[in-house]
């Protein structure tokens, strides 16, 4: 029996999330999640940074120590940035190993094939360099309002990924993780006097090691050893045999050219 659900429109639903951003309760997450990537990559430091986000409306790890900052955004808009590339999160222009630290903000939660955002990623990222995965927490009291949401409009029409599912993306991607952790607590209410009254539970519940929380904020270090040339071994050739004339064989004797002057002796003898 096939079901009666109709299919999620990933682009649709992207356009939805960057307005729902504009709402308080969307403000005050975003405002969380960038204090977690401060804190995050407060040590880290490169040339190249990339930020693959929903839009470019919702910047992300602005205060790290890159000398080059980059972001990607899904659709053209007028008036865009420097630095900003209009890309698909599946199939980003840039070289293979060329970024020092990359940030997927929600970009897997709203992708069609979100195993590929992380490859992607991964691809352009260096040997050595860092990856910040931003995504929501299908455990807790936003998981249980997912679950319980009739309408499918953002960001409850996105994926949720959980993070034990990205940590095996990041594993059979030669990458080894690094801290993983969760931030705002509180429960999605739309009032913002309400959030506010609220904030104590984000001290509460930082100093447990619960699996709730809106997001979760995955750290990892892409870890591909270097290629070892292996030497190649020059043998010695053995030296053939010489095969030696046989008396009487004339396949084995090789024939006598006579010069002209021989010849003419020859004939008048």
């Amino acid at each position: 029996m096939k079901s009666s659900r109709t299919p999620i429109d990933y682009n649709e639903q992207r356009e939805e999330f960057e307005t729902w951003f504009q709402s308080p309760l969307g403000r005050a997450l975003l405002a969380d999640q960038r204090r977690k990537v401060e804190w995050v990559t407060r040590e880290f430091t490169g040339a190249h940074q990339l930020l693959v986000s929903v839009s470019h409306r919702l910047p992300i790890a602005t205060t790290t120590d890159f000398s080059m900052r980059m972001m990607t955004t899904p659709r053209w808009a007028p008036n865009l940035s420097d630095g900003v590339v209009v890309s698909d999160a599946a199939e980003l222009p840039f070289p293979s190993e060329s970024m020092d630290l990359v940030v997927l903000h929600h970009t897997h939660d709203f992708a069609e094939q979100p195993h590929q955002v992380v490859r992607e990623a991964t691809r352009v990222l260096r040997s050595s360099g860092h990856l910040i995965i931003i995504g929501f927490n299908p455990i807790g009291l936003w998981g249980i309002r997912k679950l319980i949401s009739r309408r499918r409009h953002a960001p409850w029409g996105g994926r949720f990924v959980s993070p034990g599912r990205v940590e095996d993306w990041l594993n059979l991607l030669d990458c080894e993780l690094g801290d993983v952790c969760r931030g705002f607590h509180r429960p999605p209410i739309r009032k913002a006097h309400a959030l506010d009254r609220l904030g104590f539970m984000e001290r509460l519940f930082n100093r447990l090691p619960l699996p709730g929380g809106a997001y979760y904020c995955i750290s990892a270090e892409k870890r591909v050893l270097a290629r070892t040339e292996t030497r190649r071994r020059w043998r010695k050739q053995a030296k053939q045999p010489v095969a030696m004339p046989v008396a009487g064989s004339v396949s084995a004797l090789r024939p006598h050219r006579h010069s002209t002057k021989d010849s003419q002796q020859e004939r008048h003898s």
